[in-house]
C-alpha cells in the first residue's frame, strides 16, 4: 500500500479558533473543508513542507509551529499520513495578506460552531483533539485530606482562569480535564470522592476521567477513563466511555493506545517524581523520540509545572499533565 506523507496546519488564534480552507475545483473532495497543507517531498522535513505550502496556498509565513500528532486516512484515491503541527504565530508573506492562492475559500471556525460543510473526515481526529485541554490535572487528596482538597479544586477553578499558556498567549481558554486518582483511598470513600469531584466539574464544564475503574467511572457519571499502561495490552477494544486516556512508558504502549482507539496517551516520567522515586527519567529528548510522529496526543507527566508547558509542546507534547502543581 502506497501512503503519501502529508503536512498539516492547524492554524490556532489565542481565543482558540481554528482556520479550514476549502478544497479547490479539480482536485479531489473539491469543495470539501480540510486544514491546510499539502504533500511532503521527498527529503523535505515536515516544518520545511508545511512553510512552502503555507507560502504557496495562503500568502502566509510561519513563525512559530510546534509538531503534535500523525495519523492514517484510508480515502477512496489515497492513503495518506497526516503529520499535525500547531501553528501559534505567522505573519503574511505581503501586502496582500492571507489569502487563497489557489482559489480556495478560508475562514475561522470555533469547536462549538462548526458550519463549514462538508469536512473531510481527517478533520474529525483533530477537532477531537482540539477539544482536549493543553493541562490535564490529578487529584492528589492524599496529601491535604479530601475536604481541603475539594475546597481548593471549587476555589481554584471558580477564579475562572485560563489555564492553558503558551509563550504569553492564551490557546484555549477555560478548558480543563481531571483524572480522579487515589490509590490508597478506601473504596466506599472513594466513590463517594469521585462523585463531589464529578459535582464540581460539571459546574465548570470539565472533563472528568477516573484512572483504571471502569465501573466506578460509570457510577459517577464521569466522562471516560483513564487506563494503565497494563490495560492496555489486556484489554481486546476500547472502554465503552466518551472519552479515554491512556499512561505510556514506552513506544508500544502509544501505539497499543491507538490500535484501542484512546483519545490521548501520558508518557514519563520526564523529569524525576517524589511519586516515582526510583524510576529513572526519560529526560526531554527521549520524551520527543518516543512522542514523534504518535498517533495520537500526548502529555508529558513527571515533574511538571506549569512553566514547562511551552518547553512540552516544543518537545512534540500536547500539553502537561499534573498533579502537586495542578490548578
Amino acid at each position: 500500500m502506497e501512503i503519501t506523507d502529508v503536512a498539516v496546519a492547524v492554524f490556532i488564534k489565542p481565543d482558540g479558533s481554528f482556520l479550514l480552507s476549502s478544497r479547490p475545483d479539480g482536485k479531489p473532495y473539491s469543495g470539501y473543508w480540510e486544514f491546510p497543507g499539502g504533500k511532503i517531498e521527498p527529503g523535505e522535513t515536515v516544518r520545511a513542507a508545511l512553510k512552502r505550502e503555507l507560502h504557496e496556498e495562503l500568502n502566509v509565513v510561519i513563525d512559530q509551529c510546534t509538531p503534535w500528532f500523525a495519523f492514517m486516512m484510508h480515502y477512496q484515491h489515497a492513503s495518506v499520513r497526516l503529520h499535525t503541527w500547531r501553528v501559534t504565530a505567522w505573519h503574511a508573506a505581503d501586502a496582500r495578506g492571507m489569502m487563497g492562492m489557489e482559489g480556495q475559500a478560508f475562514c475561522w471556525q470555533r469547536l462549538d460552531d462548526i458550519s463549514a460543510a462538508p469536512v473531510l473526515p481527517g478533520c474529525l481526529p483533530i477537532f477531537r483533539a482540539l477539544a482536549l485541554p493543553m493541562v490535564y490535572a490529578i487529584t492528589n487528596a492524599a496529601e491535604s485530606g479530601k475536604k481541603a482538597y475539594l475546597q481548593h479544586l471549587s476555589a481554584s477553578w471558580s477564579k475562572n482562569v485560563p489555564n492553558a499558556l503558551l509563550d504569553g498567549e492564551i490557546v484555549i481558554k477555560n478548558r480543563r480535564m481531571i483524572q480522579i486518582r487515589e490509590k490508597a483511598m478506601p473504596a466506599d470513600a472513594l466513590r463517594q470522592f469521585a462523585r463531589e469531584v464529578s459535582a464540581i466539574a460539571r459546574e465548570h464544564h470539565a472533563l472528568v476521567l477516573v484512572n483504571s475503574d471502569m465501573a466506578l467511572a460509570d457510577a459517577v457519571a464521569a466522562d471516560g477513563v483513564h487506563l494503565m499502561s497494563a490495560q492496555l495490552h489486556q484489554l481486546t477494544s476500547r472502554p465503552d466511555c466518551k472519552w479515554v486516556g491512556a499512561s505510556a512508558h514506552t513506544r508500544a504502549d502509544i501505539v497499543r493506545a491507538a490500535e484501542l482507539k484512546c483519545d490521548f496517551v501520558v508518557l514519563g516520567s520526564v523529569q524525576a517524581t517524589a511519586t516515582h522515586p526510583g524510576q529513572a527519567p526519560l529526560g526531554w529528548e527521549q520524551f520527543a523520540e518516543l512522542a514523534r510522529d504518535a498517533p495520537l496526543p500526548v502529555y508529558a507527566i513527571g515533574g511538571m509545572t506549569p512553566a514547562l508547558l511551552g518547553t512540552a509542546v516544543q518537545h512534540g507534547a500536547h500539553g502537561i499533565a499534573m498533579q502537586r502543581a495542578a490548578k
